[in-house]
């Protein structure tokens, strides 16, 4: 297939790689041997923690100066399922009636490819000295426990010299067609987890047991009663969800000895963490029953809300966007969490990618002609942005 597009022969080859997450599965280095016959300088950083994987990133740049702009994005993925119900087999990069098949098509290797091609073209047609510097920060650690990819890459850059000016994540943004939507900001995410502590027994004999089941169900509803906010023109409003309840016991003639529930908070900028956790906290004491047992925990991986009000960036990629596909962009603070909740503290960040419909489905897969529009409208920005960097 010698007629493929620079963006789909890549998307390809980093689709063949299959770098479940931590593996990186030969995807970082598939990248790196492009972006280094371009004449990028590439580094490749494994990060370590206590009770996580080793995640090997990349980070790679070309120019000098500034402005410094930074491509953020993930090579990892999730696992594809049972292969068996894929009509593509989900590492093959298969191409039919114009799409691209294969875990991580969108989520978010499409992406990359987009960017790559884009950054490539650019350099080619002004050469390595355009007055300025692109960088990529590629993590392998997106879509798991996210300790040592992004957050501690940024950090890496930063002691290396390297400060960024602006950034885009090219998550899958669009619900619906390529140009619908630029992440300008996330809403926030908490986790906790409620255990409630009773004394196991024999059902028939209840008196001699201490069933911790009705006290949970008492702190539960008073977290699903919690009304949290109505939102605001900048984000809509938290939700609490709980998303499990377990006491492990299988036996219907037992009374289980402890339940636990673990819920998610995405929370808009009226909270921040404390006085979110504060909430919580708050909530659950006047729900308890006097003498219960309980314990609440939040967990460790949290991240607050943000918006980016860079105008230039926004304008400069809402451009891009209208130019390439005719339409105007909402600028969107819905849907999930993403790095750019790490990124925001060194520079300001927007996301947008390709559209997200089959992202973490079977038989994910892309519109090529969505990729090829996507490698313009990087392209686009790449030549507007620095070329306000030089008449600035």
């Amino acid at each position: 297939m010698t007629d493929l597009s620079s963006a789909v022969r890549i998307a390809r080859d980093l689709i063949r790689c299959p770098s479940v997450t931590p593996d990186e599965g030969g995807a970082l280095s598939s990248l790196q041997s492009l972006l280094e016959a371009a004449g990028f300088r590439v580094d490749r950083v494994t990060f370590s923690d206590v009770d996580t994987p080793d995640v090997e990133n990349l980070f790679a740049t070309i120019g000098t100066g500034k402005p410094h702009f930074v491509f953020a994005g993930h090579t990892d993925v999730v696992p594809p399922g049972d292969n068996t119900l894929w009509t593509h087999a989900p590492f093959e990069g298969d191409i039919q009636d114009g799409r691209l098949f294969g875990r991580g098509a969108v989520d978010m290797k499409g992406g990359i490819a987009a960017f790559a091609a884009a950054a490539l073209s650019y350099v080619e047609e002004s050469g390595p000295d355009f007055g300025g510097q692109i960088s990529f920060l590629i993590t392998g650690d997106e879509e798991g426990p996210a300790v040592n990819g992004t957050v501690k890459l940024l950090e890496w850059a930063q002691q290396q010299g390297h400060f960024f000016d602006a950034c885009i994540v090219g998550e899958p943004t669009n619900p619906d067609v390529l140009g619908d939507a630029i992440k300008v900001g996330r809403r926030g995410s908490l986790s906790g987890i409620i255990e409630v502590i009773g004394t196991q027994g024999h059902a028939a004999y209840p008196h001699l047991a201490n069933n911790p089941i009705p006290g949970m169900v008492k702190l539960l509803g008073g977290l699903d009663a919690m009304v949290l906010d109505d939102g605001n023109e900048r984000f809509q409003p938290s939700n609490l969800e709980i998303v499990s309840i377990d006491v492990g016991n299988k036996a219907f003639n037992v009374i289980p000895a402890k339940v636990t529930a673990n819920f998610n908070i995405r929370f808009n900028d009226q909270w921040g963490l404390d006085s979110l956790k504060g909430k919580v906290t708050q909530t659950l004491q006047e729900a308890a029953p006097d003498g219960l047992n309980w314990t609440l925990t939040f967990k460790r991986d949290c991240s607050e809300s943000f918006l980016t009000r860079d105008e230039a960036l926004i304008e400069t990629l809402s451009r891009s966007i209208q130019t390439e596909t005719g339409r105007t962009p909402e600028l969107s603070t819905g849907g999930g969490t993403s790095d750019a909740r790490f990124i925001k503290n060194y520079c300001p960040v927007v996301e947008f990618g390709l559209v997200g419909q089959t992202m973490h489905k079977i038989d994910e897969h892309v519109a090529i002609d969505d990729l090829d529009s996507l490698t313009r409208v990087y392209l686009q920005f790449l030549k507007d942005y620095f070329a306000q960097g030089r008449t600035a």
